[in-house]
């Protein structure tokens, strides 16, 4: 596995070796010990599974208590998936990191907690999986507006079309008026 820093050096692209003959391909998607030797927590306690048809866009989401960290995957398909950095303290608040996921590329995003996490569908469906380093909590979940100016996010949307959203992500908070992490996430 390759463990690749983004612009935010907290958000990583884990890259899979993949072993591939004219059967198909193996790779090993998490692997404890590399996962590790790379700073990335060794416990998940969670793992969900998602479809959703183009031009979905989900997000973007967090938990204000019970922060998730995410190993973002896709099995299905491709997505834009970007992180908003929600830490207060850090350099990189307010700032976002956006990259192509697909089960083509085969690449996986790991998202620490504290950050706003959401996808777009660019192909016609697509299934994501995620590792979550701690249980949902819908209590404290909250989400940020997906298209608020302030964070001048580039969704890859075709001119003329908007995305389908729950009514939750349609009336996210605005960056300015968002409840984000004060404090150090333990």
């Amino acid at each position: 596995m390759e463990f690749e820093p983004t612009a935010i050096p907290d958000i990583v692209l884990i890259h899979p070796q993949v072993f591939g003959d004219e059967r198909g391909f193996f790779m090993e998607t998490y692997q404890a010990q590399k996962f590790g030797a790379a700073g990335l927590p060794l416990i998940f306690v969670q793992d969900n599974h998602s479809g959703s048809q183009r031009g979905t866009l989900r997000g973007l989401h967090y938990q204000i208590k019970q922060a998730q960290g995410k190993v973002v995957r896709v099995v299905a398909g491709e997505i834009y998936d970007v992180a908003v950095d929600l830490r207060r303290w850090s350099p990189t608040y307010g700032k976002w990191v956006a990259a192509t996921l697909s089960s083509q590329n085969k690449t996986e995003l790991w998202v620490p907690p504290g950050f706003a996490h959401g996808f777009y569908v660019l192909s016609e469906w697509a299934e994501v999986t995620y590792k979550a380093t701690d249980y949902y909590a819908p209590q404290y979940e909250r989400s940020l507006l997906w298209n608020d100016p302030a964070l001048g996010i580039p969704w890859p949307i075709p001119p003329g079309q908007t995305p389908t959203l729950s009514p939750k992500d349609a009336q996210g908070a605005l960056f300015a008026n968002a409840e984000v992490y004060q404090e150090a996430i333990r």
